[in-house]
């Protein structure tokens, strides 16, 4: 079981099972989410994820198609998951939430190349796509 939460622990969750994939993304909305820096996550199965204590406050970009929503404390603002349209079946975990974040062990596949900024770190022998992956 995984356990996370927010900086300052208003929001805490458990999620169960095994990580479905651990991605790390370089798009401006990650950017800008994760401070500038690239966006590291993982998904795990959204039927064993639960929230354990508080409530996080959430928020979808009313002028996209299918927008995600994004999952945080509305006290101290710690982004902690992302529910997709796209992948209903998980929920996307930000890596700086989790209470050991040394589970994540790195990405499987780096994404948005084409929008990464010159500091940004890619991880040698990882996939990398200028945009999403192909579908597996």
């Amino acid at each position: 079981m995984l356990m996370g939460g927010c900086y300052c622990g208003a929001v805490r969750y458990e999620a169960d099972g095994e990580p479905m994939f651990r991605g790390q993304c370089h798009c401006r909305e990650c950017q800008k989410i994760a401070g500038g820096a690239e966006n590291y996550f993982m998904a795990m199965p959204v039927e064993g994820f639960r929230y354990v204590k508080g409530e996080p406050a959430r928020y979808s970009r009313p002028d996209l198609e299918n927008p995600v929503t994004r999952e945080f404390c509305a006290i101290c603002g710690t982004h902690l998951a992302t529910l997709s349209p796209r992948r209903k079946n998980a929920v996307i975990l930000k890596v700086g939430g989790l209470d050991d974040p040394s589970v994540y062990g790195g990405p499987q596949v780096v994404f948005y190349t084409s929008e990464a900024q010159p500091f940004h770190l890619f991880p040698e022998g990882v996939p990398a796509f200028e945009k999403f992956p192909p579908p597996r």
